[in-house]
């Protein structure tokens, strides 16, 4: 029987040293994400902001993400992997500590906006080094790890957060930068550039040539389309669902407790999930994470307990796990390797854009047509994007690879 070191030793042989040096990374940048959760609580309680204008402060730094997608995918191609994740690592903390010192709304306006920006610059990088390390076969495996990792940190943070603003607030933005500059450190130490060297021309091809790539790839702009449908869906759990739940007569610690089960399921099983998901073929995982979203979802509307809310976030849990784990892999293997940062910021983008128009469409429905409506909406639409995947599958299997403009020599 192995020992417990022993299953510890052959988990990590499975991948290789500097994909390791990520995953430590993004546990410590996630240990440290402080600030963010607290905005909303900082502006009003703290800085004296109206609750509607400190959302619309906060929507400013979602802004900054979106664009920073594309801009780091792109950068990923053209710079390489490392200097766009240093890029973000350093800049980030100097923004942060920058949004936590200012008062004037201009100021702050322009300071989440550019947190927004460089915080997530370095996603579509992370994303692409992982596909420059981990052969495809292993790829499922390691974006599950890394998904783990994100949620663990993420998991653990929001207690730390909520000791430390007991006393001050800016102990937030500081801790936050620190843990940020700590994975900086990590990738200046211990990852060297992963970018091929046959990918480094990418470089000297004009961006109209790439975009023009991305016209050619349907298999790619459809994924996309399906994941800001995915996404949209699955942002409901920020606004109607804790609507919902008060419109139910429970307590804002009754959302609390119910949306625990959501990291707690993602920490207790992801690493398990893994090894199973990744024998599926790719679209079928994707269209059962769609059909467990529409599940979970759409039983909400029956739910009235604290238990049965409970019991719908864990359904749609299994569908984030799955499709979490899934999508980056199908990203991966769609990109040529010119393109791999550059694949990965068009499917983060679309994620990004999910959380602009998915709270904003998903409230209005409440508002205007009532719950049955939400969420049997959710529940058709997740029926509707398991046909879609089962259909792009066929496509993909027929694709043909875009080419790749090859440099002049």
């Amino acid at each position: 029987m192995l020992t417990y070191s022993s299953r510890l030793s052959s988990l990590i042989r499975e991948l290789p040293p500097r994909f390791w040096f990520l995953w430590l990374g993004t546990v410590i940048n996630r240990l440290g994400s402080f600030a963010v959760p607290f905005l909303m609580l900082y502006l009003t309680s703290q800085l004296g902001v109206s609750a509607g204008t400190a959302a619309l402060m906060v929507s400013v730094l979602g802004a900054g993400s979106f664009v920073s997608q594309l801009s780091g995918g792109e950068l990923a191609d053209r710079l390489g992997r490392r200097p766009v994740m240093l890029m973000s690592f350093f800049v980030t903390p100097v923004a942060m500590i920058v949004l936590g010192l200012v008062n004037a709304p201009w100021l702050i306006v322009i300071a989440m906006f550019v947190l927004g920006f460089f915080m997530d610059l370095y996603r579509p990088a992370v994303s692409a080094a992982v596909t420059d390390l981990v052969p495809a076969e292993k790829r499922t495996r390691a974006f599950g790890y890394l998904y783990w990792a994100i949620n663990l940190g993420a998991a653990l943070a929001p207690i730390i957060a909520g000791l430390m603003a007991n006393f001050n607030y800016f102990l937030l933005f500081l801790g936050d930068a620190l843990t940020t500059l700590i994975f900086g450190l990590v990738v200046l130490a211990r990852i060297p550039e992963t970018q091929p060297k046959e990918a480094v021309h990418a470089a000297h091809v004009p961006l109209r040539e790439r975009t023009r790539l991305l016209g050619r790839e349907p298999v790619l702009l459809l994924f996309a389309l399906l994941t800001l449908l995915f996404g949209s869906i699955y942002s409901q759990y920020q606004v109607t669902l804790p609507l919902d739940m008060q419109n139910s007569g429970l307590q804002p610690a009754d959302y609390g407790l119910a949306l625990s089960v959501n990291g707690f399921l993602i920490v207790l099983i992801t690493l398990q999930s893994t090894r199973v998901v990744e024998k599926w073929p790719r679209f079928f995982a994707m269209g059962i994470a769609a059909l467990l979203l529409g599940v979970g979802f759409g039983l909400t509307e029956f739910a009235a307990t604290l238990p049965f809310f409970a019991l719908t976030v864990a359904i749609w849990t299994l569908g984030e796990i799955v499709g979490s784990i899934t999508a980056p892999v199908i990203v991966s293997d769609l990109s040529p390797i010119e393109t791999r940062g550059l694949y990965q910021g068009v499917f983060g983008s679309a994620w990004g854009l999910a959380f602009f128009i998915g709270p904003a469409f998903g409230g209005y429905i409440y508002d205007q047509f009532g719950s049955l409506i939400l969420w049997g909406g959710s529940f058709i639409l997740a029926l509707f994007l398991f046909a879609g995947y089962q259909l792009l599958s066929i496509s993909a299997r027929r694709r043909k690879p875009a080419e790749f403009p090859k440099r002049k020599l």
